[in-house]
């Protein structure tokens, strides 16, 4: 994450949280912790990352290590904390691939205690934003939406456990300095979007976009998010 869009977002999770300090925060799907020292920094306190994928800790633990920061094997469904051990919990582009929605929302009020906050970063079926590649990777853009569910749906999977639903901030970010440096994060395939596309197709869409890039510019990308929020 470029280091403009880290202070975006935290700037926008401040917005949201309690002024105390310090805060005690759970990363839920933390991945390889590109958040987790961020929030122990911004707010003063601990922050537990929490990450099914074994591969992806030990990333975390190597390259994303802080004095206040803890990272555990767990899921969304069983997170291993203690009842009301956090003061606010974090799902950074996390709640799309949580199976048991249900007992996952249910598992987070229970961890987070009461008054805290719920802090869902997400893209919405209905609000999905138009990104500057998907001109040549068309079919990204429809598998990106069918990835997604309607704000009202994913509201209604935190009311349903006991969460009170607050607002979406509409988070400008600076997503990239240049469009290369943003085509060179693509061209990872970190994205779960190409997950659901042909290979043949990604790698056509990425030859036609490098042969337009003399032409398109290199300015900032900026971008928006939606950051979905509640309270227990």
């Amino acid at each position: 994450m470029a280091p403009e869009a880290l202070r975006a977002w935290t700037g926008a999770f401040a917005r949201h949280l309690p002024e105390r300090r310090p805060l005690a925060l759970l990363d839920l799907g933390c991945g390889t912790g590109r958040l987790t020292p961020a929030l122990a920094d911004a707010f003063g306190g601990s922050a537990v990352g929490i990450e099914p994928s074994r591969m992806m800790l030990r990333h975390a633990v190597a390259d994303a290590a802080h004095p206040r920061v803890g990272y555990l094997t767990g899921s969304a469904e069983a997170i291993p904390l203690a009842a009301g051990s956090a003061d606010a919990a974090l799902l950074f582009f996390v709640w799309h691939h949580v199976a048991d929605k249900q007992a996952a929302a249910a598992e987070l009020h229970r961890v987070v205690r009461p008054g805290g906050r719920l802090l869902v970063r997400t893209n919405c079926s209905d609000r999905m934003p138009d990104l500057w590649w998907y001109r040549w990777l068309p079919g990204a853009a429809l598998a990106d939406q069918r990835m997604y569910r309607p704000l009202d749906a994913v509201v209604a999977d935190f009311t349903g456990a006991g969460w009170s639903w607050r607002t979406v901030d509409e988070v400008a970010v600076t997503q990239a300095v240049s469009i290369r440096e943003d085509f060179a994060r693509l061209r990872t395939r970190a994205l779960s979007t190409f997950e659901h596309l042909p290979g043949d197709e990604v790698e056509r869409g990425f030859g036609d976009i490098e042969a337009a890039l003399p032409t398109i510019g290199d300015a900032p990308v900026p971008s928006r998010g939606d950051l979905l929020v509640f309270t227990h």
